[in-house]
């Protein structure tokens, strides 16, 4: 009887052990999934700007513009806490 009962033990462990995999395999496909959408947009945002070096000039112009203003800002509102 403990013998029957010992078995039914594996038997549970073995189907737990099975469920986690499964869970766990599921999550991880679920995570490569995302992985490859990204990847897949990011390679897709990549060509245009490859392909048209105004683009990215474009984009460094925008870049440097919006560091210019945020320093202009951040030293306006020092200057609004220092009064």
């Amino acid at each position: 009887m403990a013998e029957s009962e010992s078995q039914e033990g594996n038997y549970d462990n073995r189907g737990n052990k099975v469920q986690n995999f499964e869970t766990d395999m599921e999550e991880l496909l679920e995570k490569m999934e995302e992985l490859t959408v990204h990847a897949a947009w990011m390679a897709y945002d990549c060509v245009p700007t490859h392909t048209n070096p105004a683009l990215h000039n474009a984009l460094q112009r925008l870049e440097n513009a919006f560091l210019m203003c945020k320093e202009q800002v951040e030293k306006k509102w020092q200057e609004v806490l220092m009064e």
